[in-house]
């Protein structure tokens, strides 16, 4: 990662770009004392340009608010990339860390004590971070389901070749080394709440791809059972167990729950009065 730092009259901008990860961790920590030896306590940090970041990194960004606002500054992230928005509100930092999309707007935050309201941008793209791809092992029940969908056009499927099927693709909302848990609103299914329900009931078998961007980057594949179904007015809400998970996946899962664990510990921390 490279950090380039730029001081204004009454706060500093620092613009980073590239893999925010553990390694780079000191480097920021550097820049910022730096800057509060000089009395700059008012700090952007501007993260447009940052493709990836871990716990350690983010357990950072929560250390040096703290810090700031200790010594009677601020600092807020400008302009965070998709994947880092998408890390940043998923585990509540946002809470603590006021989030801009314009840069004039987090300058503007941290030289005055009248907050400027951090808005999240009309149209963000959704990251792939929090993704979930499932499969049918059953193909015949899905040919049953998707029959009825005038709104899809469905790739010939065979028992030999599963992975020409069609897939769905879901919102994740928890995951850890038992299973994961998932929203789907029907993507172009056309079908109703009811439907889905029936699709994904419990007991039916699924395979799933998934990230863990903290921690392990590319997908993460694994076979599970569908074992809670909630049917909401336009969604269902799907838990489902691990029935067929390699162990290096599920180590990694177990690591990337612990990260999660700490931040929200940290987080609470950083927000309790």
């Amino acid at each position: 990662m490279h950090i380039t730092v730029e001081p204004r009259d009454d706060h500093a901008v620092l613009y980073l770009r590239g893999e925010f990860d553990t390694f780079y961790v000191p480097t920021l920590q550097q820049e910022i004392s730096a800057l509060a030896k000089t009395g700059m306590h008012r700090l952007v940090l501007d993260m447009r340009f940052v493709k990836f970041i871990n716990s350690t990194a983010l357990g950072a960004i929560i250390k040096a608010s703290k810090e700031a606002s200790k010594q009677g500054g601020r600092l807020v992230i400008s302009r965070p990339s998709p994947f880092c928005r998408d890390i940043l509100e998923k585990i509540g930092l946002d809470r603590a860390v006021s989030i801009f999309d314009k840069e004039e707007d987090a300058q503007a935050e941290v030289v005055r004590d009248t907050k400027v309201e951090a808005k999240r941008p009309e149209a963000a793209d959704e990251a792939e971070a929090s993704t979930v791809l499932f499969s049918p092992v059953d193909l015949s029940r899905l040919e049953h389901f998707l029959s009825q969908s005038k709104h899809i056009v469905k790739p010939p499927m065979s028992k030999d070749k599963p992975e020409v099927g069609w897939s769905g693709s879901g919102r994740m909302a928890a995951l850890d080394a038992n299973g994961v848990r998932f929203t789907w609103s029907g993507g172009n299914t056309g079908l109703s709440p009811f439907a889905m329900g029936q699709l994904l009931a419990m007991g039916t078998e699924w395979r799933v791809k998934f990230q863990m961007p903290m921690y392990k980057r590319g997908w993460c594949e694994a076979a599970c059972v569908v074992r809670e179904l909630d049917e909401r007015a336009d969604s269902v809400k799907v838990g489902a167990v691990f029935s067929k998970i390699d162990e290096a996946t599920r180590n990694a899962i177990k690591q990337y729950a612990n990260d999660m664990a700490f931040l929200k510990e940290e987080l609470k921390k950083a927000t309790d009065k």
